[in-house]
């Protein structure tokens, strides 16, 4: 293993940290935090941008819930709160807002009649894939510079993260 000036190695071209001195922290683990921070805050603003060229008066946390629907059609409101990772009372109350928007609509779900399921309308379903095509011409512009790989293997970690935090 080759150090470097910070207590720091390589392994068999793999990174291997320290801890922090007196915080038994990993450097990685901190570094990760720090760019988490900073992806996440940025994520909040563009989101909030997102969900504003939806609709004016769309939340940006609701922006996630259409994703949800164009993707995988017809859900349950248990089904997209369990996935989101909200309660039922948030997620009810976000639903009602897309529906009052005309975004999404409700049905009665043909499996059990007491429970409802939620997709997206017409217009909700033109709204959000223009602004998600504007989105997505966003990343190709900004990961221009990166290999097709590279932006195969960020999408495979964040999946990964993501499923790892369903848990």
């Amino acid at each position: 293993m080759h150090e470097d000036g910070n207590g720091e190695g390589n392994l068999g071209g793999r990174h291997v940290g320290s801890t922090t001195p007196g915080r038994g922290v990993e450097r990685e683990f901190l570094a990760l935090e720090r760019e988490l921070t900073v992806f996440l805050r940025r994520a909040r603003a563009s989101s909030g941008e997102m969900a504003r060229e939806v609709h004016p008066d769309l939340e940006s946390s609701a922006y996630g819930l259409l994703v949800r629907l164009d993707e995988c059609g017809r859900q349950r409101a248990t089904e997209l709160a369990a996935y989101i990772g909200v309660g039922k009372a948030t997620m009810s109350r976000q639903l009602r807002a897309l529906e009052e928007l005309g975004l999404i609509a409700r049905e009665p779900d043909p499996a059990d009649g007491r429970a409802w399921l939620v997709h997206l309308t017409d217009e909700g379903r033109v709204r959000f894939r223009a602004v998600r095509e504007a989105r997505r011409e966003r990343y190709v512009r900004e990961l221009a510079a990166w290999d097709r790989v590279e932006v195969a293997e960020l999408a495979r970690l964040l999946h990964r993260l993501n499923l790892g935090m369903e848990k």
